[in-house]
């Protein structure tokens, strides 16, 4: 749909452009987030509502939030004031995690219509009718620590996207001390199977190839069900015709024993990669954060990934600047990691969070320390992630094609099995194909090929 002039009037532009209802959506945040998101766009599709980009003119505006830092709180209440701008006559509707925390704080703000936590997200329709019915603002939020049962979202479709995320669990029971995350999402719950299988058979039906698990803590599904566990999901989607490769989002280390690792290898639609969060690589800091695992088990654990997984990607996430954390510590992460060797490094920077332990802990990091010793782990990540990739030059690799490489005419990028953004000379013919490619040479974080 074009733009819409904004100096229109609703009268106007409903004169031009019709009268069905137009929604917009925004989304912060995790991978989980991402899914939530695209089965609310199928649900008002459904109830008949067009869907257009956020900057455009739009009757109703879905923000999906993140609470993980302040960062994503203030760019929550960002969007908001744009949306209502592009159309003051607006509905604002703000989901998920900031929602959850804040529900109050988000209802104060003067454009919020509707606010929405990270349960009964299918409700989102219906609570949008209401208040264009009665004008009255909504506080939906439930006490999450009341959710014992997966809410099932749906999805058919993801638009755009050539790999499907699909989300098999929900909830955490961890509780590191830094984190809010549990008190956003509540309790671990688990998606039944037969659910899962649907929705892979549906995705598989619309012409999706891979498919990525996710959830927030992936690890501990079907811990709240009855025989079935991380392993027996994954080798079910795996006998799925059609469906050509499984990913996995992040995971924590603990659970990937040797028998997990060992079984999943001989799966050959499984992913040759793996994101294990690590944290910290002081063991002094890994206590203080509550995580639970030494940097001694951590590494046993890589080794054996490696052991069994040939060509294998490793990824992981790396905080900086958690209270405490002093100079030989974070120089004992630098140097774990660099041992370690990991082929790419989410690094990010300790976020005060009020209502966890790590709020209080004294010694806060001061945000200038925190940027340089962020700005020195994002450095070696993208000299390892370098590394490699040149490993595979003069390699042929199997590349699944997702799209045009943004800002230059004449090439299609994807990716392989191990996580290499790999990017060829053709048009996008080639779109949702695996290929084989032929890694000729290393532009910073993706690698040049030629189809084979």
């Amino acid at each position: 749909m074009a733009k819409a002039n904004l100096a229109l009037s609703n009268e106007e532009f409903y004169n031009i452009y019709g009268r069905k209802k137009i929604v917009s959506f925004f989304t912060l945040g995790c991978k989980v987030n991402q899914y939530e998101t695209e089965a609310m766009v199928e649900i008002f599709k459904n109830s008949g509502y067009d869907v257009v980009d956020f900057d455009e003119y739009a009757d109703v505006y879905i923000i999906n939030t993140c609470t993980v830092t302040g960062r994503g709180d203030m760019k929550s209440r960002q969007e908001i004031r744009k949306a209502k701008k592009i159309n003051p006559d607006s509905i604002i509707a703000v989901v998920g995690c900031y929602s959850q925390v804040a529900s109050n704080e988000v209802l104060n703000l003067p454009e919020v219509n509707i606010v929405l936590g990270t349960k009964n997200k299918g409700e989102v329709v219906k609570l949008v009718e209401k208040v264009s019915g009665d004008k009255e603002k909504i506080n939906a939020v439930e006490n999450i620590f009341d959710n014992k049962k997966f809410e099932e979202l749906k999805i058919s479709a993801q638009e755009g996207h050539t790999r499907a995320y699909l989300k098999i669990q929900d909830g955490c029971n961890q509780f590191c001390t830094y984190c809010i995350i549990p008190y956003a999402r509540g309790p671990v719950r688990s998606r039944r199977p037969d659910n899962i299988l649907d929705e892979v058979k549906r995705l598989r039906d619309n012409g999706y190839k891979e498919v990525i698990l996710t959830g927030i803590h992936v690890a501990s599904y079907g811990k709240d069900l009855e025989n079935i566990n991380l392993l027996d999901i994954i080798k079910m989607i795996h006998e799925v015709d059609g469906i050509e490769r499984i990913r996995m989002s992040s995971i924590e280390p603990t659970f990937l024993t040797e028998d997990f690792i060992k079984e999943v290898a001989s799966l050959p639609k499984f992913c040759r990669h793996y994101h294990v969060s690590l944290q910290s690589g002081s063991d002094s800091t890994l206590k203080r954060m509550g995580r639970k695992y030494s940097t001694s088990e951590y590494k046993e654990i890589i080794d054996r990934i490696r052991e069994h997984i040939k060509d294998v990607a490793i990824t992981t996430d790396i905080m900086v600047g958690f209270p405490g954390e002093t100079d030989e510590e974070f120089n004992e992460t630098f140097n774990f990691v660099k041992a370690i060797e990991f082929s790419k490094m989410h690094v990010f920077k300790y976020s005060r969070r009020p209502g966890t332990k790590a709020a209080n802990y004294p010694d806060q990091v001061k945000n200038s320390v925190k940027e340089e010793r962020s700005q020195k782990l994002i450095k070696l990540s993208e000299e390892n992630e370098a590394k490699f990739y040149k490993k595979f030059v003069d390699s042929t690799l199997n590349v699944l094609f997702e799209q045009s490489v943004k800002d230059v005419e004449g090439y299609v990028e994807g990716l392989t099995d191990n996580y290499i953004r790999v990017a060829v000379e053709s048009d996008l013919k080639i779109k949702n194909k695996i290929l084989p490619v032929k890694l000729i040479e290393v532009k910073e974080d993706f690698a040049i090929g030629k189809l084979v």
